[in-house]
């Protein structure tokens, strides 16, 4: 029996924390946006609360991301209605009397070492089953972090598909992150998982570093490479790295080198867009103590070579409706993925959530 409170059918695994933001785009104005095909104003308070609700007032249906923050809350910029964080309109301009249904949809926001989640339920307003991810590199000394917020023409899945499968890295990033061609389509590769998680491992031994990799640290020649990514439904978690040929043993977690942890949220805004919130944490050599700016910046132009290659590929697969595709080795860990979104889907439709 599908439960009177019960939000209509997603496409989208719900009963999960997607990210809404990063913490720094939250500054003394609202912040609106699609998640999940679901209209939401984000802001943070005067007084330093977060917040996330419907992005419609309750009375003539502006945006309330049209709106002024305030210590309390966020007013709306049409007739002043103050609402407070949890949705509850606590003023109306001009009247003393507050209507018992002046209040709309809020939703769960925790503000987490600078990330920004939001609980996407089954049911209308229903509590987390769970806390939302740590994320334990933004609040190591050993790494500065910087990032970003995109916005694709394309559907979030292909961004998956992307991120799990770094073969592409020879074509795509050659001016960057990607080394050899052929070394990448020949890496040694395993792919693992349980529950709804994956991981990709990728290693490269004795192979050239790439420009981003010798312009932040100053390698003897050439290295061992790693490439390990983690696949969560709502994000993933990338550490590549490089250390000086035999130097450094490649299953230690401890090892040193050179390291980049990117951390990747893929949050879909509809069916055929999504919001592609990352960031970028490096470690640094002693004689370079100043490289955050330039992995960062080289990152950000990996990252606009990937949104260029995945827009297209998208806006071709529209000419080409229902045209079949091949699987090659470097797709496992992609499918695997897929399949742990669409057997969530699939229970979802199966409870009637």
């Amino acid at each position: 029996m599908v439960p009177l409170n019960a939000v209509p059918l997603s496409p989208f695994p719900l009963d999960q924390w997607y990210v809404a933001g990063l913490s720094w785009e939250l500054k003394d104005k609202p912040l609106a946006r699609t998640l999940l095909n679901r209209e939401v104003v984000l802001f943070r308070t005067g007084s330093g609360e977060v917040a996330a609700l419907e992005d419609r007032c309750c009375h003539k249906s502006l945006p309330l991301s049209c709106g002024t923050v305030e210590r309390a809350g966020v007013r709306c910029g049409y007739h002043g209605l103050l609402y407070a964080p949890g949705g509850a309109c606590i003023e109306v301009p001009g009247q003393d009397r507050i209507p018992s249904k002046a209040r709309v949809k809020a939703y769960t926001l925790v503000e987490k070492d600078s990330i920004l989640w939001i609980w996407m339920p089954r049911e209308e307003g229903a509590v987390p089953t769970h806390e939302a991810p740590d994320y334990w590199v933004h609040g190591d000394s050993r790494y500065q972090f910087k990032g970003d917020v995109y916005h694709y023409d394309a559907p979030y899945q292909l961004i998956h598909d992307n991120l799990l499968d770094l073969s592409h890295l020879g074509y795509v990033h050659l001016r960057t992150i990607g080394g050899n061609a052929a070394v990448h389509m020949n890496a040694e590769l395993k792919v693992e998982g349980s529950g709804d998680k994956v991981r990709v491992l990728r290693y490269m031994p004795n192979s050239a570093p790439p420009p981003t990799y010798l312009a932040a640290w100053p390698f003897k020649g050439n290295i061992d490479r790693w490439q390990e990514v983690e696949f969560n439904v709502s994000h993933l978690l990338i550490w590549t790295g490089g250390a000086d040929v035999s130097t450094e043993d490649l299953s230690d977690p401890q090892r040193g080198g050179f390291h980049m942890r990117g951390f990747h949220a893929i949050t879909p805004e509809t069916e055929t867009t999504a919001h592609y919130m990352w960031t970028m944490a490096s470690n640094h050599h002693p004689d370079r103590p100043d490289v955050l700016e330039a992995v960062y910046e080289q990152t950000a132009l990996t990252f606009h070579e990937d949104k260029e290659v995945i827009e297209a590929q998208y806006e071709n697969m529209k000419r080409f409706p229902g045209a079949p595709q091949i699987d090659i080795h470097v797709d496992v860990g992609p499918n695997r993925a897929r399949r742990i979104v669409e057997r969530l889907v699939k229970q979802q439709v199966q409870e009637g959530a």
